[in-house]
């Protein structure tokens, strides 16, 4: 039978997104985790591909806003829950599915769409590049010491539950949005995410704790984190998971980092996801010892390639044209000319000679200044055209801080 596309019904909710369930792995959700993303879950961005009256493919978009370079926000779409059952793999229905998402997107006038992925190599092909990392590491707190900044011990702490702590803790991330790009404005509700702690995916440790950080009886920061204690024959030997630190300066953040690195009875601290230039690296007395690891964060995919190029700043002045390559989504083919600096940019078609040859994955890669155009040009992915254009182009669309998602979609 043929498949169909169609827009979700939210009446087939449940078994739209049973087949997700099932395409990761077929361990079903606490009612808690169904119940939150039932009610996230944006109908009207959803499609679903249908053999008869059998959905065998998903695909969503939840309503953002990026933070960019420059510190502004830009509409974008978190494309979410795709997926396609085993049982119709290779018959194009996930190509059909991006291919009409983006369309989509485009129609929503939302000039970017951006992802994290289950499987990094998917989604290149449909223009999707890399464009922001995060460090994961565990220190060993029995060999590593924290040098903190002044300051630090005016920082008081306070024990609190994650539920009562959640109106703080949000405050203080939207706050922190436009300080760093690719972190998401969130619509309500997004905010409960922090509170899922299904006590199946503990795997020992303790539910969710929460400690905030306040001066002056204001709160400057916060950590969430679970403790599992553990025991050897010397002794104790249990471990910290961080789940989410932030702090609104670097005292605050210091004294909860050195909160989680003394908390009794452990001998190491997990972090799941840190910025790659983070300051944690810094405090402590041996990198070595923290066994940090580098992985794919943010997707990025440039929808709109004019209105997205225009919407973030540049920290040196740029006048370059851009001859882009994109197959899927044809709008964006051809040359771009991008004029801007720290203050603001336009980009429009233009028939002038191009300065740098590259496709639309890779200007998603360098589009939150992360990824250097120099870099990929090593790699084969970008052709200067003129000289001293790819190293023009590459200061320009750097950023003095990296690129970060702080939670996934």
């Amino acid at each position: 039978m043929t498949t169909e596309l169609r827009v979700l019904d939210p009446a087939d909710w449940d078994n739209w997104y049973g087949v997700l369930e099932l395409a990761f792995g077929g361990v079903p959700e606490s009612d808690e985790e169904r119940k939150l993303w039932q009610e996230l879950t944006e109908h009207e961005r959803s499609i679903g591909a249908w053999d008869g009256d059998r959905c065998v493919g998903t695909a969503s978009a939840f309503t953002f806003r990026l933070s960019v370079p420059g510190g502004n926000v830009l509409p974008a779409a978190g494309v979410t829950m795709v997926s396609v059952a085993g049982t119709h793999r290779r018959r194009g229905i996930l190509t059909s599915m991006m291919r009409r998402q983006l369309e989509d997107v485009r129609s929503w006038g939302e000039p970017v769409a951006v992802l994290t992925a289950s499987e990094p190599e998917i989604y290149g092909r449909f223009g999707y590049g890399v464009a922001a990392y995060s460090t994961h590491a565990t220190i060993d707190t029995t060999r590593v010491r924290l040098t903190v900044p002044e300051g630090t011990d005016q920082v008081a702490l306070r024990h609190t539950t994650p539920a009562e702590a959640l109106d703080a803790m949000e405050a203080l991330y939207a706050r922190t949005v436009r300080s760093r790009p690719g972190m998401l404005e969130r619509r309500p509700g997004w905010e409960r995410l922090a509170l899922l702690d299904p006590p199946g995916e503990r795997e020992g440790a303790s539910p969710l704790q929460c400690v905030l950080a306040e001066r002056d009886g204001e709160v400057v920061g916060y950590a969430l984190y679970a403790v599992k204690p553990e025991w050897s024959y010397a002794g104790s030997d249990g471990s910290v998971s961080m789940h989410q630190l932030t702090g609104l300066d670097p005292a605050a953040e210091a004294a909860l980092w050195r909160f989680l690195c003394s908390v009794d009875l452990t001998a190491r601290v997990r972090m799941r996801s840190r910025p790659v230039d983070d300051a944690w690296q810094h405090l402590v007395s041996d990198v070595r010892r923290c066994e940090p690891t580098l992985r794919d964060g943010l997707h990025v995919r440039l929808v709109d390639v004019g209105a997205a190029l225009a919407a973030r700043a540049y920290q040196a002045p740029v006048d370059l044209v851009f001859e882009v390559e994109d197959a899927f989504c044809p709008w964006n083919e051809g040359r771009w000319r991008l004029t801007g600096d720290a203050k603001g940019a336009r980009c429009a078609p233009t028939d002038d000679a191009a300065d740098l040859t590259l496709s639309v994955r890779e200007l998603g890669a360098a589009y939150l200044g992360g990824v250097s155009l120099v870099s990929l040009a090593a790699a084969g992915r970008v052709r200067e055209l003129r000289e001293g254009a790819l190293v023009e182009a590459s200061v320009a669309f750097g950023s003095p801080v990296a690129p970060w998602l702080p939670h996934g979609f």
